[in-house]
């Protein structure tokens, strides 16, 4: 019945013996009476007749009427409002299908129309998740059906498909066939070897009739790196080597094609964390020394360098002297192998207190690790009094590349190392501990040092300085390479802690890394990182901004739109923030510097392919005995169908009708007295020995 309210009629015992004595006596009974009849005895017919009308006394049968309150069926309209939806005309189908589905819900009392909506997921359109979370609160006797209003793009379908308590529908927005040209990443690596090339592989999706190749754009860090023409609909790979530890961000595009739905899935950005193999480091020292060990403990605690020492012991010119035999190295020293086979390996050479020799590093040689430098890489020297001399490495073709000029002086006496207003700014020294701070006059609380050479530097960075604020520690860039010195050699004090030490191993190991281009010691940097819903913005400069003025930084978001962010200095580190406007790649430019950040999910999975389609979704609606239905074919009527009935047809669908309903009330109506039916029996039996009697 499919009235709010309604009555339900049903017959109902209720037995004055247990059901088993009833049946009992009921069997005994129709034996007795069976026999009678067999054996022709008269008056048996009243006798059954007695019997029954006696066990229907004991039965006590009565006439119940239930009084029911029939409740709403429930149907879901599941409404996808993932990025998808707002493309090419669907929020307007869209919206048109809720308005006409809502009013034709209206029109059925007995149906409770609920309206639900996806959301945007951080994975893909969350369709089923939706669909099941609202079913949690839905009893499945009075659920009539579920309609989904997509675009039929759902991430989240199971690979087993379960039956539904009751039919999907499927409502397609868009239209079939749409082309969209799309770029689809296959591989690629999360991790890569700095300067190693690392394998990527992508796709360009063209629809049919589209470019046999298209052209697709490489960038690495903002910066182009080639320009390819790719066939169509083919996989490709290409090799893309990251330039330096730590995030790079790779971008792939491939400019509008014929066919377009949106443009978003035309370029897809990477990151891939840049780590360097094994550092190969090459130190030579020019004789033994106090501070030698000092050396090869720092760089020997570093896992990730592999560490080429030789300790030149006793020179070739030098044949006689008091060193014994058991105490001089058992191997030649491998002139020709490191300064000629394997020079390039090496990711840095540390020449400490090193006193040339033409006989031990023939000049050729020195040149080769001058011309090493150009090309990219990098030499500390730790200078000897002998730098002072002829006999100093500023004296062979290495002098070249040395920033500091030696003016002939050996500077003796005791000494405080101080940070200059320009190593404040450099990363390299900035806030080395017991450094003092130059602003209040705080002076250094570190120990003294007792000699260094004294030069004249006509380029580079001097970030200390000694005896009469002579250069200490000077850094350089020479060619694509990077050159330091530090001109005394007396550091190894600060390690034995004489006079109250000092930062040692932190100066040292800010040195190696600078010069092997750890991006984090870079003295010109720009850096973003993300927190929360803002985008943090780090300017590191040796350059301090004008006095009056900011720093300005154009920023680039993911669409295309810039706006300044101003930055505010201190201690020679500018900093800002914005808010972010989404996931994507953010750009960031100041002057010549520019950065790039990938921030969110700057591939998400809804737009990796917008084209609407009937596919992903037709096996849930099979399983339900729904259908799926082009809106742009028109909308279909919504009808309340008989359980068990199709629910769907040309032209419309069907949601059952569940009748699922409450009792609030029992009326219960005796058929026949039991005094009734006992004085019928008795009649039948008085009948039964008449008859028998004549």
């Amino acid at each position: 019945m499919t009235g709010l309210l309604g009555d339900g009629l049903q017959i109902a015992a209720d037995p004055l013996l247990p059901y088993w004595a009833i049946a009992l006596l009921a069997a005994v009974g129709f034996v007795l009476v069976g026999f009678g009849l067999w054996q022709r005895a008269r008056g048996s017919a009243w006798r059954g007749v007695a019997l029954i009308l006696g066990l229907l006394a004991l039965l006590d049968p009565a006439l119940v009427s239930e009084t029911r309150r029939y409740a709403k069926d429930i149907a879901l309209l599941v409404v996808d409002d993932s990025a998808s939806q707002g493309l090419a005309g669907r929020p307007r189908q869209s919206e048109d299908a809720q308005a006409a589905l809502r009013a034709a819900g209206e029109k059925f009392p007995d149906l409770d129309l609920r309206l639900v909506r996806t959301g945007r997921g951080t994975d893909g359109t969350p369709l089923i998740g939706t669909l099941e979370k609202a079913l949690e609160d839905v009893p499945r006797q009075r659920f009539a059906g579920a309609m989904l209003l997509t675009d039929g793009q759902a991430h989240d379908v199971p690979p087993d498909v379960s039956a539904l308590p009751g039919p999907l529908h499927v409502l397609l927005t868009g239209a079939p066939g749409e082309g969209d040209r799309r770029l689809v990443i296959l591989s690629s690596p999360s991790f890569a070897l700095v300067d190693k090339p690392a394998l990527f592989s992508f796709r360009v999706e063209e629809p049919a009739g589209g470019a046999a190749t298209v052209p697709v754009t490489i960038r690495l860090d903002g910066a182009e790196t080639r320009a390819l023409n790719v066939p169509a609909n083919q996989d490709v790979a290409v090799e893309i080597a990251p330039r330096h530890g730590g995030a790079s961000v790779v971008e792939i595009a491939t400019p509008p094609g014929p066919q377009e739905l949106t443009l978003q899935n035309n370029r897809a950005a990477l990151t891939v964390n840049g780590i360097r193999d094994r550092l190969r480091v090459l130190l030579i020292s020019g004789e033994p020394h106090p501070g030698e060990r000092t050396w090869r403990n720092l760089l020997k605690a570093d896992p990730s360098v592999d560490l080429v020492h030789f300790t030149i012991l006793r020179p070739a010119d030098r044949v006689m002297d008091l060193t014994p035999v058991n105490e001089l190295s058992l191997i030649a020293f491998p002139i020709r192998e490191l300064f000629e086979v394997k020079l390039n390996e090496f990711d840095l050479i540390i020449f400490d207190r090193y006193r040339r020799r033409n006989s031990l590093i023939p000049a050729t040689y020195l040149q080769a690790v001058a011309n090493y430098v150009e090309r990219g890489g990098a030499v500390l020297e730790v200078a000897a009094p002998a730098f002072a001399t002829n006999q100093g490495l500023f004296a062979s073709p290495i002098g070249a590349i040395l920033p500091g000029q030696p003016t002939g002086k050996l500077l003796e006496g005791p000494f405080r190392p101080q940070v200059t207003s320009l190593g404040w700014r450099h990363p390299v020294t900035k806030g080395l501990d017991g450094a003092g701070y130059p602003q209040t006059g705080a002076p250094p609380s570190w120990g003294r040092w007792f000699r260094a050479v004294d030069v004249t530097a006509d380029r580079g960075q001097v970030v200390m300085t000694g005896p009469d604020n002579g250069p200490l520690v000077i850094l350089d860039r020479v060619g694509e390479g990077r050159v330091a010195q530090i001109l005394s050699d007396q550091l190894w004090l600060w390690s034995r802690g004489y006079d109250g030490g000092g930062p040692q191993a932190e100066l040292l190991r800010r040195l190696a890394h600078w010069l092997m281009k750890e991006p984090t010691l870079e003295e010109e940097d720009l850096v973003a990182s993300v927190r929360g819903e803002q985008l943090l913005i780090t300017r590191r400069s040796l350059t301090p901004a004008p006095i009056g003025e900011r720093r300005n930084v154009t920023l680039t978001d993911p669409d295309g739109s810039t706006r300044n962010v101003t930055l505010t200095e201190r201690d020679g580190i500018a900093t800002g923030s914005a808010p972010l406007n989404g996931p994507g790649v953010y750009r960031l430019a100041e002057g010549t510097l520019q950065r790039v950040i990938a921030v969110g999910d700057v591939n998400p999975k809804e737009m990796s392919d917008v084209r609407a389609t009937d596919t992903v979704l037709r096996p849930l609606t099979d399983a339900t005995g729904g259908s799926i239905t082009w809106l742009r074919d028109g909308l279909p009527d919504l009808r309340r169908t008989e359980p068990g009935r199709s629910a769907s047809g040309r032209g419309w669908i069907g949601l059952p009708e569940r009748r699922d309903y409450d009792v609030t009330g029992l009326t219960r109506v005796a058929l026949l007295p039991a005094w009734l039916m006992l004085l019928l029996a008795g009649g039948a039996l008085g009948m039964a020995w008449w008859r028998e009697g004549r």
